[in-house]
């Protein structure tokens, strides 16, 4: 089910916020949007519904295994448990790729929605519970809402059990925080249906259908496809955020305008932050993070970016695109950081803008070759070119505005004096109730699409 679909917004959200509300405690509400939960996630593979079940009991009961032992017993219940975890991850979402690399049959096997994120929030609530950060959650329901909490389900952000373990057994609510949280939710709906979906096409186009393109199109292209992920993504978390302080949950943040960064180093501390961090704490660190010999860090630096573009998706597009980033944080670490902090910010800025978007084209295209004949247009190597059928019917009169003030936007965010507006009721109001507006006359028009980050 799609957050801006019409069966979600006029249906099922209602329904449960009514459900929800009617609850006499908090033990009931958690049964209720557990349900719901499991509805939402079931509606369009129900079958999955059993898989995520079947993760939920095995985590929670590994979870108490582990809270149980001590010493030599306790890492083997939490690697028993970890190896579990990774073994579906790994059948679901890598077997078909293994097979592909290795030359063997290539199985068929349907991806579930959201396996990846729903994997490492078992996997944070095993390690946390090994490091006895807290103790074991015996309700088993408190651990499926958990892992099952339907705003942050199918795409992040990927949220830690303690930032939710007090709202699991206590939650306070109030009409100001339900309306804060519906206004959070409306701003990441425009963000998706406004911005995002209006883009989509010329990015298409252009990764999809442009033969050998020139300097302007592959970069028209490459651009239009950063300012797409962007508001796509970060849309969805701003809805489910919004949704969180709706049912009383304090979701974290998962971007900070993130095409304002001067350098990689800065862009991976502003964007996807909730996987950032995770990977960070649960890998970087474990390895040694920057203790030791410069080569140790840059070893655990590439490692971890490796694995954080196989986790976006099983392909080798993706695990280059990691590498691409790890690279460029070694560089930063080797010196190239000190360099940019000395340059004037516009210089640091423009380098990271350029290094990201470069690395965009290969999170976006099907294959190496595509890549490469996407560089070879943004390098300048076949001139300026024109627009392509494709892209030119797919460029609109909509995009001559729209285009440079989503990257506005994407940079500096709010301009201040729209921030001061903000503070204004009455204001504030008109313009939230502008952009539901809009927004329900695109899902009336059936003008939206499933989110980027559900195929991760």
């Amino acid at each position: 089910m799609l957050f801006a679909s019409p069966t979600f917004l006029f249906v099922f959200l209602p329904l449960c916020l009514a459900a929800y509300f009617a609850g006499p405690s908090v033990k009931a509400r958690n049964a209720i949007l557990l349900a719901a939960s499991l509805v939402f996630y079931g509606w369009g593979e129900p079958v999955y519904v059993l898989l995520m079940a079947g993760m939920t009991l095995v985590n929670y009961a590994a979870a108490l295994a582990i809270d149980a032992r001590d010493g030599a017993a306790r890492q083997r219940a939490l690697a028993l448990a970890a190896g579990i975890n990774l073994l579906a991850l790994a059948v679901f979402k890598y077997a078909g790729f293994i097979a592909l690399t290795l030359g063997l049959p290539v199985p068929r096997i349907p991806l579930p929605l959201g396996i990846s994120f729903f994997t490492f929030h078992c996997l944070s609530y095993l390690i946390d519970t090994y490091r006895r950060r807290f103790p074991a959650n015996r309700d088993v329901t408190q651990v499926a809402l958990y892992i099952a909490l339907f705003p942050q389900l199918i795409a992040g952000p990927i949220v830690r059990y303690k930032t939710i373990a007090k709202r699991l057994a206590v939650r306070r609510h109030s009409l100001g925080r339900a309306s804060a949280g519906m206004r959070i939710f409306i701003i990441g709906l425009a963000q998706k249906l406004l911005i995002a979906d209006p883009i989509a096409p010329l990015a298409d186009a252009v990764f999809d259908h442009a033969k050998a393109p020139g300097l302007i199109e592959a970069w028209l292209g490459a651009g239009a496809y950063a300012l797409q992920i962007y508001f796509d993504f970060a849309g969805y978390s701003t809805m489910a955020i919004g949704l969180g302080v709706i049912f009383g949950f304090t979701l974290p943040r998962n971007f900070r305008t993130p095409y304002a960064s001067a350098s990689i180093t800065e862009f991976w501390r502003r964007w996807h932050i909730s996987l950032s961090t995770w990977f960070r704490d649960y890998l970087y660190i474990p390895l040694g993070g920057n203790r030791g010999p410069a080569w140790k860090t840059w070893r655990n630096l590439i490692v971890v970016f490796l694995l954080c573009g196989l986790w976006h998706g099983a392909a080798w597009t993706f695990v280059l695109w990691g590498a691409w980033h790890g690279v460029f944080l070694v560089l930063e670490r080797a010196g190239l950081g000190r360099v940019l902090s000395r340059l004037p910010r516009p210089v640091g800025w423009a380098y990271a803008l350029a290094a990201v978007t470069l690395g965009w084209v290969l999170f976006r295209s099907p294959d190496m070759g595509r890549v490469l004949d996407l560089w070879t247009g943004m390098a300048g190597l076949r001139g300026l070119g024109g627009l392509q059928a494709a892209t030119h019917a797919a460029l609109q009169p909509l995009h001559l505005w729209l285009l440079p003030l989503a990257g506005a936007l994407a940079v500096f965010g709010l301009p201040g004096g729209l921030r001061r507006l903000r503070g204004l009721a009455w204001a504030d109001a008109a313009v939230i109730a502008l952009l539901l507006a809009l927004c329900l006359l695109k899902v009336a028009w059936g003008a939206y699409s499933p989110f980027l980050y559900f195929r991760f």
